[in-house]
């Protein structure tokens, strides 16, 4: 099978594009910039959104698209910055959309990021693909608008699965590899009240969920990627701390978090309790479904 990425050179995209080469796929990656990627038998980029582009002419016979394309929410947002997030989002879905409505044969598949930031923040529920809850803060809007647009690929027949991601573990990248710091220098604890849940999932069953997506035809919509076991933070400092064999004493105050990120500190100080109801019935083996082996696997030796 023949798969485009968009986003491939990024934080998922680069552990999905591993997974896919090792699984013997043939992979194109949409990038503005090609010069990172080394091509080979199975891999090859093609240049899209530069004035001039026309990446269609080199994606016939593509049978799945995945879309991991946006500039990343893990900085301060501004107004600035907060347009970015939703426009770069908005103009890859746009410009996928395009490219399809261009090619002799439509993909199977649209494999589409997304976030569970989709159901807003919770103490006490607990939110499933069929939750009708929706948030009304900035990134439950983001999260709108960006399923809005994808959703018109699937009105014009082609299949479309929406990876609602948790908190996604990896001790190099994400939101885990900026909580670190503290538990090194012997000062981590709870962050904010402790009682926020965490909906996690483990770098490697991204994906793997997404390769599950792209092969199983009757998985559509919304799909939960969060481990089947979501903690409270407090839980999950505690983890974090005996994974690094370090204490976990020293609590980091809502207003210390709040000043050094701005409205970003939502992410880590409010939650939600989200569980993979989709993936499960669907029959998806996680390898990573409680968070002690999940810190496992990411410290060991």
């Amino acid at each position: 099978m023949k798969i485009a990425i968009a986003g491939g050179t990024g934080f998922i995209g680069k552990a999905l594009t591993s997974l896919l080469i090792d699984n013997g796929y043939e992979l194109i990656i949409l990038s503005r910039r090609d010069e990172s990627i080394k091509p080979s038998a199975n891999l090859r980029t093609v240049r899209w959104l530069n004035d001039g582009d026309q990446p269609e002419l080199h994606l016939e016979g593509v049978q799945a698209f995945v879309n991991l394309a946006g500039t990343t929410i893990n900085s301060r947002w501004n107004p600035k910055s907060k347009a970015e997030i939703v426009s770069s989002r908005i103009s890859a879905v746009n410009e996928i959309r395009r490219i399809i409505q261009n090619l002799p044969k439509k993909p199977r598949v649209v494999v589409n990021a997304s976030a569970v930031g989709f159901y807003g923040t919770s103490e006490t529920k607990t939110f499933t693909e069929t939750s009708h809850s929706v948030g009304n803060d900035f990134l439950a809007e983001t999260v709108k608008k960006w399923e809005k647009e994808v959703l018109q690929i699937e009105q014009a027949g082609v299949r479309t699965v929406l990876c609602r991601f948790g908190v996604i573990l990896d001790k190099n990248q994400g939101a885990l590899s900026k909580m670190l710091l503290p538990y090194r220098l012997y000062a981590g604890g709870t962050i904010g009240s402790g009682k926020q849940w965490l909906s996690w999932i483990h770098i490697d069953d991204v994906a793997k969920g997404i390769l599950f997506a792209i092969e199983e035809d009757s998985l559509s919509g919304p799909v939960n990627f969060t481990a089947p076991e979501p903690v409270r933070m407090e839980q999950f400092g505690r983890q974090l701390a005996h994974s690094l064999n370090r204490p976990h004493w020293l609590r980091a105050p809502p207003f210390g978090l709040q000043l050094l990120l701005g409205e970003m500190s939502m992410l880590v100080l409010e939650g939600q309790r989200v569980l993979p109801e989709k993936l499960l019935d669907h029959g998806f083996i996680f390898s990573y479904p409680n968070l002690k082996d999940a810190m496992t696997d990411l410290f060991q030796d």
